[in-house]
């Protein structure tokens, strides 16, 4: 039972395979050392404070706490304890009964405290083997000290808790936390030393937790921050790993046990055991007649006559002798003062081995703090609880002196903790309760966003109201939904032939194309196009300076094309709310998306162009149309599916726009067919029929906005915002002291800096935490793992509401055309571009599933266009040509 530091040396080296064994995903389940994620994140850092109850079930009698932390000048703590009794019967009879026990001792001690009436938070104590998937639920992996309560096994002792308080109903608890005694240990000791990361108990059983990063911790998601590990290092051994060191005495232990073959390393060195290994080596010596003259009693022969108290009194310096001769003497051997010499001597090797055995293991611990923090010396504290540990007269001295060999890089402090481990318990239940109060105002902050289905109906019923404001020549000039009639009046009908240039403008980009367009058996449509940009500058210039700049380019792209003698047909995709009075004729109403170039307002688009080719003086235009994007995303969709009569755009901006009947069209002559209608939706809310919905996020964006009160709709769901909105929130619950420390950094006060990309790429599902924060570290922003968490919550909540008002919208529209039709059922199709719904991880879906919901009686097919402001630019002027043509001929 003696060993030397080298064996010490060996079994640190096994301990520290058998940790990473059960800290890693393929081998966790065959580990011995369980190594449990306990959900405690971090120790107690002094901001804690509250009035919290702790319940302690370890042992044969349990505590109840009530535990004050206030903060008046400093943090200061009132514990008020009572301890009650498990008989026997309750802890080897069935769970239910060993639950309402706990709940009717907790009860009598509320009461006594007179706090029934109030729902203190408590925090568990239930120092077991648990599974935690998270902090207020333990799942008993199995019954250890005795304990053999039967139905508990398996299952997760807070709802049985909850169900026996329940049962009672005369009062209420939040059980907000369990913790193991070891893990209470540390956080007891934590409170009066912020070093403190370990926790041991050496007691009646045996233990260890330490506080272990968390990208080492493969069973829990989330690589950033520490995690407290429950090692359950009592089953070290388990799989044969001691075998080498075990003696004849521990075989003969565990054999006789309530668990053979489990917990073996416990068996070795804790408090329950210790006693009996004695007797057992007694009872050998005597039987070899190296004791007691070979006298073996009845009693010697009894389990349990010695006990680890027994054994402490024995090592006692001074009277040690004595109380040797005295246990000896009520076990009826007649000891010589040299039997008393030799027990005492044999107490002294099964103390000091346990002594070893755990400075051992803790070594494996204390190596390991050191590599993961890669210091050259370890400065650190483990807090301490346990009465072998307390009561034995050498113990502590061996443990540590031993600890200081094997390590001898290190200053460890050894804190005895003073409370057991109820004042940890209320530590964690004081973390815990901050962690779910932060939840809880988190979850009311986004809730603003989380819309009903009654509440989406209202969004549908209120857009259809507008539009029928929108199309009413009455009404017109005072609507927000400004209804457009855009002059086109078919789709596509195959038949569409010749060559067309494009142009499109509704952005930071221009493009000219060159389509051309065969008809027949095998439809083609063919494209070149060149981009240029449009710089700054020349978007907030003058008139003129940008359609110079524009003809410029469109000079440059028929040099490259080798086409500048070719007057060809064009159609202008302007991408700018504009009043149509022709085809070919639009007036600009305001414009958006950051231009503000000077003269254009008020005056007729096609009016400039056809100005600015003039004064070039270079070549001649044939400018048919002037387009929409989201009409050229309809015509796009149209000339692939004849049932196309609804286009949408989903991306920086947010538009859409359908085919309505003639008969509807206040502001055009003439009842006949049918003309898209650019709906210009995106003002949807302007006279503040949406501001029931709008939160004080979508207020903050707007007024800062380029154009305050306008376009408020687009400001919800289109891409251009939504990374505002995110924005605005984060800085709120950073303010609040719930993200990134409390601290504001420069990025998050920089606006735009939250582009939708990122919102996509964060709300990506293939997406682990750690790629979450890598993001946001490329933003500028320091997040943890859980600061990761809250992120991609908010980004989520944002963008769902933001598909669903926008599946609202879609959904007024098609029922709108149903209507008109005069049926029951519709089957449409909807032409969509636009980065957001192409991109975004659910954007799509979601969008889709809101408009089935509160569309029920259509059938809803979306088409992903393909280029809807240049290929439908050019099947528009196509269009326009052919019933140019018509007409032409009917008039001839």
């Amino acid at each position: 039972m003696r060993y030397s530091d080298e064996t010490l040396r060996d079994i640190m080296t096994r301990f520290g395979q058998e940790m990473d064994k059960g800290l890693s995903k393929d081998t966790n389940p065959t580990a011995t050392v369980k190594m449990l994620p306990t959900f405690v994140r971090s120790i107690p850092d002094g901001s804690e404070k509250g009035d919290f109850i702790a319940v302690d079930l370890g042992g044969s009698n349990f505590r109840i706490l009530r535990v004050k932390v206030s903060h008046e000048k400093k943090q200061t703590v009132q514990i008020e304890t009572q301890n009650y009794d498990t008989p026997e019967d309750i802890m080897h009879g069935s769970g239910s009964r060993l639950f309402d026990h706990v709940a009717e001792c907790l009860g009598d001690f509320m009461e006594k405290q007179n706090i029934k009436d109030k729902k203190l938070p408590v925090g568990f104590t239930f120092s077991f083997p648990c599974g935690q998937t998270k902090l207020n639920e333990a799942v008993l992996l199995t019954w250890t000290k005795r304990f053999k309560a039967s139905g508990v096994e398996g299952m997760d002792v807070v709802q049985l808790l909850n169900r026996a308080i329940k049962k009672r109903g005369d009062y209420e608890a939040d059980i907000m936390a369990v913790v193991n005694d070891t893990v209470g240990t540390m956080m007891t000791c934590g409170f009066d030393d912020h070093r403190c990361e370990v926790g041991i108990i050496i007691g009646t059983g045996t233990n260890a937790c330490y506080m272990e990063e968390m990208r080492h911790i493969e069973l829990v998601e989330g690589d950033e921050g520490r995690m407290c590990i429950n090692t359950e290092w009592g089953a070290f051994g388990d799989d044969g790993a001691l075998e080498d060191i075990r003696t004849e005495f521990d075989r003969e232990i565990d054999r006789g046990s309530l668990n053979p073959g489990k917990q073996l390393f416990e068996k070795m060195v804790s408090g329950m055991y210790m006693g009996e290994l004695v007797r057992l080596i007694l009872v050998k010596m005597a039987k070899e007649g190296l004791l007691f003259e070979g006298r073996i009693t009845a009693e010697l022969l009894t389990r349990g006559t010695i006990e680890t108290k027994h054994v402490s009194a024995m090592e006692k310096s001074k009277e040690g002798l004595s109380k040797t001769k005295e246990i000896l003497t009520h076990l009826c051997v007649e000891p010589s003062m040299d039997d008393c010499i030799a027990v005492q001597h044999v107490c002294g090797i099964v103390s000091h081995r346990s002594a070893y055995l755990v400075a051992a293991a803790l070594g494996a611990i204390l190596l390991r703090l050191k590599e993961n923090k890669h210091v050259a010396r370890l400065r650190t504290t483990v807090g301490i609880d346990g009465s072998l540990y307390k009561m034995h007269p050498q113990y502590s001295r061996r443990l540590h002196k031993t600890v200081r060999r094997l390590i001898p890089d290190s200053d460890v402090r050894f804190l005895l903790s003073e409370s057991g481990s109820g004042k940890g318990a209320a530590m964690v239940t004081a973390w815990a309760y901050r962690l779910a109060d932060q939840t809880r105002q988190i979850e009311e902050t986004l809730e603003q966003f989380r819309l009903s289905k009654v509440q989406l109906l209202e969004v549908k019923k209120r857009m259809r109201v507008e539009m029928d404001i929108g199309l009413g020549k009455d009404t017109q000039d005072k609507a927000t939904v400004k209804m457009l009639p855009t002059y086109v009046r078919q789709t596509p009908d195959g038949t569409e032939n010749g060559d067309f240039l494009a142009l499109d403008l509704g952005g930071t980009n221009f493009r000219v194309l060159l389509v051309k367009i065969r008809s027949g058996k095998r439809r083609t449509v063919e494209m070149h196009n060149k981009i240029y940009a449009i710089p700054h500058e020349i978007m907030q210039g003058t008139g003129e300076e940008l359609f110079d700049h524009i003809v410029h380019c469109i000079s440059d792209f028929l040099d490259y094309m080798g086409m500048k003698n070719a007057r060809l047909p064009l159609g202008f995709t302007f991408s700018f709310p504009c009043q149509q009075t022709s085809l070919d004729a639009g007036i600009l109403l305001t414009w958006t998306k950051g231009f503000k170039a000077t003269d254009c307002e008020g005056e007729d688009v096609v009016g400039l162009l056809r100005e600015g080719i003039k004064r070039r003086e270079e070549f001649d235009l044939d400018v048919v149309a002037i387009v929409n994007d989201t009409v050229g995303t309809m015509m796009t969709c149209a000339y692939e599916e004849p049932t196309c009569e609804v286009g949408l755009i989903a991306g920086t901006g947010s538009n859409a726009c359908y085919m309505e009947e003639m008969r509807n069209i206040d502001l055009v002559e003439g009842d006949e067919g049918k003309m898209c209608i650019n709906m210009e939706w995106g003002a949807f809310g302007d006279n503040g029929c949406l501001d029931d919905i709008r939160t004080e996020y979508d207020r903050a964006v707007d007024e800062l906005s380029l154009n305050p009160g306008k376009q408020r709709y687009e400001k919800m769901c289109s891409g251009m915002y939504l990374g505002e909105i995110v924005r605005n929130i984060l800085i709120d619950l950073t303010k609040r002291g719930f993200l990134f420390r409390g601290q504001i950094s420069e990025t998050l006060k920089t606006r735009g800096i939250f582009e939708t990309k990122f919102l996509s790429q964060i709300e990506s599902d293939r997406l682990a935490l750690l790629q979450v924060r890598s993001i946001l570290q490329h933003l500028g922003l320091d997040s943890t793992c859980d600061d990761s968490i809250i992120v991609k919550e908010v980004c989520g909540t944002v963008s769902r509401r933001a598909a669903q008002i926008c599946g609202a919208g879609m959904a007024a529209v098609v029922d709108k055309i149903r209507e008109n039709r005069g049926l029951d059922h519709l089957n449409v199709t909807v032409g969509v571009d636009g980065t957001l719904y192409k991109l975004h991880p659910h954007f799509s879906r979601i969008m889709h599933q809101t408009v089935k919901e509160l569309a029920p009686k259509c059938n809803v097919t979306f088409l992903l266009s393909e280029d809807g402001s240049g290929k439908g630019a050019a099947l528009i002027t196509a269009v326009g040509c052919r019933l140019r043509e018509q007409e032409k001929q009917q008039q001839s």
